[in-house]
């Protein structure tokens, strides 16, 4: 048990039976009446997001995730394979608890984290950045320079960012994909 002093982004709650992540938390102290603490809280498995108050003091039930090297195998369109790095067990796990948004820059044989709750895998997170090769995108033209403005450029996995207009098909370009942001070439 954990009461609303140890909270911190990234903590993992129970709540009536599912693991919920704190993505933001205030401590608030209001000039009359007891201090609280509110929270935005995001669901492990669905990624629903809700906001939630508690009193200041109040316990709740904190959860240790365990973090575990798996690797993206295959899918079959709709259910999504990975290799657990230790084991080498094969770990099904369908499209919406993967995200759409990480799905986006998937690629086979990338090192994901999984993460791990009463020894199983219950959901993945895709490295930070990615290096992903430009499959489709508007010849550069001579001249064209970073400063001189942006154009989108269809990566391999299906994904779109905006890169600088100098970037041709063919490039491999270091992706920041919490930001749909393009960072370097490679």
């Amino acid at each position: 048990m954990a009461s609303t002093a140890d909270f911190r982004n990234g903590m993992v709650l129970e709540i009536d039976g599912d693991l919920w992540t704190i993505t933001y938390f205030q401590h608030v102290k209001p000039g009359k009446g007891g201090a609280f603490v509110r929270t935005k809280l995001k669901n492990v498995l669905s990624g629903a997001v809700v906001d939630k108050t508690y009193r200041s003091g109040e316990k709740v039930t904190d959860v240790r995730l365990e973090r575990r090297p798996v690797n993206y195998s295959y899918t079959d369109g709709q259910v999504y394979f990975f290799m657990d790095a230790e084991t080498y067990e094969m770990i099904p796990l369908d499209a919406e608890v993967i995200g759409q948004d990480q799905l986006q820059y998937l690629k086979e044989n990338m090192e994901c984290e999984g993460l791990v709750h009463d020894d199983t895998v219950i959901s993945v997170e895709l490295p930070q950045f990615v290096e992903l090769e430009v499959v489709k995108t508007d010849p550069g033209l001579k001249g064209d320079t970073a400063q001189g403005g942006t154009k989108p450029a269809e990566l391999e996995t299906g994904a779109v960012v905006q890169v600088p207009l100098f970037i041709e098909e063919g490039d491999v370009l270091k992706v920041d994909r919490t930001e749909d942001k393009y960072l370097t070439r490679v």
